[in-house]
């Protein structure tokens, strides 16, 4: 190449170099993100942590549900409802068995009503599996004995019955529900299993256990351990009867249930919670003792949010939620940041990894956080991400923590 050409080189690459600098974006993207916080949880209206040191220092369930709930009372209603619970969401399958002695199974085409009957399709003893899949839009159903597996039926809507219950005569059975990869026992009720639409996944299958809420809902409630003192069971016990009630006048479309079965409402986990060596019992006594008792607001019965624990002082459902409720106002709550209560949760400290905190945000990267506003408890209102190309967005503290998985909106965000 002569001197004249690598001139006009040197000149065209120096000039791309001004016009277009060669920049390394992914040095300014941090591989993960550090936060210190307190707190597990919403952390709006009753403090679980807060309700077990409440009863150590001899305060009554009645006492520690007023003071979470500000402006309420405890009063008596009607807990005989039967509430459609959703113990499986999001299936492609399921198996179901029971080892009792002298159990039996019966399934039938269709949906149930509480007084309704039916010839069965299929009735199964002890140590057969059931088996539920979910084939080109229809439920196909199955039955495993030992190494042999027979093709049954295939429809969209099934109820299951089995005996020692109030549909069917017998002794008592225990189910053994294989949803994903965890195994859960109910011992009441019948089940339902039917295909619901999900705006993303399309048609999944959906298993409903329809329960009544003074006791077959109540009893499998696992919110709190059950060795905690008699107050703070009672307490919980009166709290979840409450929300349950509350659920209770409206079906989701999108379950085609009451409630879930799961932390997006309350943690129902069936017998197990009843089976528990030696502390089951205590926590069905809890139950029992405050049958019909109820939260109230103005003779209404309030939606009874509860969480673990707090950071320091109650959250409003306003700044959670952003839909206000008299009954949830800011009340301390010191014991969730007393090491000797909340032992994990007083204080904590989490690494969050770049493509979880871009997923929050719907960003394909973020360079930088920021806390832009603090609520008057003390949770993030609003933090603000920017991504290495400039791109802002904004989010609720509470979105943020539930989408990132932090353990609450009491954070902090470590500079390094």
């Amino acid at each position: 190449m002569g001197i004249f050409k690598r001139i006009i080189v040197l000149l065209t690459a120096t000039l791309c170099l001004t016009l277009f600098p060669i920049t390394n974006s992914s040095a300014a993207v941090p591989a993960s993100f550090s936060f210190t916080g307190s707190g597990y949880g919403h952390g709006v209206g009753m403090s679980q942590i807060g309700a077990r040191a409440k009863a150590l220092a001899g305060e009554s369930a009645t006492a520690i549900l007023t003071y979470y709930y500000t402006g309420t009372k405890v009063e008596t209603a009607t807990d005989s409802q039967i509430l459609r619970v959703n113990i499986g969401r999001l299936l492609t399958s399921t198996k179901i068995r029971s080892n009792s002695r002298g159990a039996r199974l019966e399934l039938y085409a269709g949906e149930l009503g509480e007084t309704e009957t039916s010839s069965a399709l299929l009735t199964l003893p002890r140590k057969t599996t059931l088996n539920i899949d979910l084939l080109n839009s229809e439920l196909s159903i199955s039955t495993t004995r030992g190494p042999k597996t027979i093709q049954m039926i295939k429809g969209k809507v099934f109820t299951l019955r089995w005996s020692g219950t109030r549909y069917m005569e017998g002794p008592p059975t225990v189910l053994s529900v294989t949803a994903d990869t965890s195994v859960n026992r109910y011992r009441y009720g019948q089940m339902e299993f039917k295909i619901i639409r999900n705006k993303v996944l399309g048609k999944r299958l959906a298993i409903i256990n329809s329960v009544r809420l003074q006791d077959e809902y109540l009893w499998g409630i696992g919110e709190v351990p059950s060795s905690w003192p008699v107050a703070a069971l009672q307490a919980q016990a009166i709290a979840s009867r409450t929300y349950a009630l509350a659920k209770s006048v409206r079906i989701r479309s999108a379950c085609d249930c009451h409630l879930y079965g799961s932390t997006s409402d309350q943690a129902f986990v069936g017998f197990s919670k009843e089976r528990e060596p030696f502390f089951g019992q205590f926590w069905k006594s809890a139950v029992d003792s405050t049958v019909g008792q109820i939260v109230t607001y103005e003779g209404v019965p309030i939606t009874a949010y509860f969480s673990s624990s707090t950071g320091g002082i109650t959250e409003t459902s306003e700044h959670a939620w952003g839909i206000a409720t008299p009954f949830t106002q800011s009340v301390p709550d010191s014991a969730s940041i007393d090491v000797n209560f909340n032992s994990r949760f007083a204080s904590w400290e989490r690494q969050v990894t770049q493509s979880v905190v871009a997923a929050a945000f719907l960003l394909p990267d973020v360079a930088s956080l920021q806390v832009i506003s603090v609520n008057p408890s003390g949770t993030v209102d609003q933090i603000q991400a920017t991504s290495s190309t400039g791109t802002i967005v904004t989010l609720t503290g509470e979105k943020f923590r539930s989408r990132s998985k932090l353990p609450s909106a009491w954070f902090s965000i470590v500079v390094t």
